[in-house]
């Protein structure tokens, strides 16, 4: 099991609230949280906010005055504040599946030295799984490492380990490798393993029409994950951080500017769930640590994936469009996309 994930707890909440008519020295109130109370699946890199009545000394907003628990134990927070909104940052990301609760006391004050009339405390509980996620079935589809409906474009040369497979275009649109043909199989100085298209010998067509099925089935489970762990995670730009096993989502495109880490032991899962682009900066690596495996590893891309001149990643790619290797781009991991797989120069490795 995960060991940044643990089992959930009932969600018991009580919220006070301040009403004016049982303030009648016009204190100040808490107007609206977020995550609001009771509210489940909430992402486990969530910023927790409060929207006040009014303005408030700053000095009084602060881990004395607000304080977030699971059960017994204390949640470390940075707090920052401005206008009426005071925003609550944990310092480590918040366990899957697991109830917290908020508690802001009548030591937060105005100006004026009004506080509060009562404290007010309210719960939520985050999304994710307290088991392990499961990994994406590729089913025929693993059995390559490029896979791809309309092309296979190579334009430069580039070391292939593993099998690469085209359908339904034909074998004439697999270019740049100086192919021999063969008995319902192709080969390449490029490539260690064998080159399928849907136009070869029998049985062939019949395999790459189950390995392109699969290859759609596995896109949309990753794609279909609920209750993701860690939601719009940098807000899409993902440089410098380190991946804790889990689901993740973004509703644009992600950008790795700077190199990632992806920490984890050898049974964990990642899956990455991005509604737009994937793109890598030049010379950027995503790097496994902790036993993590590129086999456990995918990026679900709904957009078009590029990997930087001289960049690395780990993983698989699931891409409803293209997948593009720029000039010594690297994978350790397979390109399956939907559409084409264009290499230049670059060194491709089945996990």
């Amino acid at each position: 099991m995960n060991a940044f994930k643990i089992l959930p707890v009932l969600l018991l909440v009580s919220i006070v609230s301040c009403k004016k008519s049982d303030n009648p020295g016009g204190n100040p109130t808490v107007k609206a949280t977020d995550p609001g109370n009771n509210i489940t699946g909430v992402a486990r890199n969530k910023v927790i906010a409060f929207t006040f009545s009014e303005a408030m000394d700053s000095s009084t907003i602060n881990n004395t005055t607000f304080t977030v628990k699971q059960g017994s134990a204390d949640v470390t927070v940075i707090v920052t504040y401005s206008g009426t909104t005071a925003l609550f940052t944990p310092a480590v990301q918040l366990a899957a599946a697991t109830m917290y609760t908020a508690t802001i006391t009548t030591g937060a004050k105005t100006p004026g030295g009004k506080g509060l009339a009562n404290n007010v405390v309210w719960s939520f509980t985050t999304g994710g799984s307290a088991a392990a996620l499961a990994i994406v079935d590729l089913g025929a589809a693993g059995n390559y490492v490029i896979l791809a409906k309309t092309a296979i474009n190579n334009n430069s040369t580039s070391v292939v380990t593993g099998d690469l497979g085209l359908s339904p275009a034909a074998t004439s649109y697999i270019t740049g490798f100086s192919i021999t043909n063969a008995t319902g199989y192709a080969t390449s100085a490029q490539v260690t393993g064998k080159i399928y298209a849907a136009d070869m010998t029998v049985p062939t067509p019949g395999n790459m029409t189950t390995a392109v099925n699969n290859m759609l089935t596995a896109y949309n489970d990753a794609a279909g994950r609920p209750t993701p762990d860690f939601l719009e995670l940098g807000t899409g730009n993902i440089g410098g951080r380190t991946l804790v096993p889990g689901l993740y989502k973004w509703t644009s495109t992600v950008t790795m500017p700077t190199d990632v880490s992806i920490a984890g032991g050898a049974n964990d899962v990642w899956i990455f769930q991005i509604a737009g682009n994937l793109t890598t900066s030049s010379a950027v690596k995503v790097i496994l640590t902790g036993g993590a495996q590129a086999k456990n590893i995918f990026w679900q891309v709904a957009g078009q994936a590029t990997l930087g001149t001289t960049s690395h990643l780990e993983g698989t790619i699931l891409s409803m469009t293209g997948i593009t290797f720029q000039t010594g781009a690297s994978i350790n991991g397979r390109a399956l996309a939907q559409t084409a797989v264009i290499l230049d120069g670059s060194t491709i490795t089945k996990p």
